[in-house]
């Protein structure tokens, strides 16, 4: 009898998650696309997977205090959680933007570091 019961309420709270996700849909896509108005944006949120800062950063194209900044206003606003790694804490992104028919760009190619190099040169050659 209690087998039943247990079976009983798993079929429920499916069928309660089905509703939740269907009709919440909207809604975090909207926040989504608030929250993560640049394509850099995007790009880090979308690689927040466990990856370190630097990492996002170098495929995001922005600095790692960008990302940890970033990841902060993230986690306050549930979009990511916090996962505890040896040596810190990271972000994970909890929601896949491609799930909710957002474009993910592709990754930079060009870390952050080379594109001050490449602005200091070219301001140089203008002067």
């Amino acid at each position: 009898m209690a087998q039943k019961d247990n079976q009983d309420i798993i079929e429920i709270l499916k069928e309660i998650l089905k509703w939740i996700k269907v009709t919440s849909i909207p809604h975090v896509k909207k926040l989504l696309l608030e929250l993560l108005p640049s394509d850099e944006e995007r790009l880090a949120y979308q690689y927040s997977d466990g990856r370190t800062s630097r990492e996002v950063s170098r495929l995001a194209g922005v600095s790692h205090i960008t990302i940890t900044r970033w990841w902060k206003t993230w986690i306050i606003a549930g979009i990511a959680e916090t996962i505890d790694v040896k040596g810190g804490e990271r972000a994970r992104r909890v929601f896949s933007l491609e799930d909710f028919g957002i474009e993910v760009p592709s990754p930079k190619s060009i870390s952050p570091e080379k594109k001050v190099e490449a602005k200091e040169k070219c301001a140089e050659g203008e002067a």
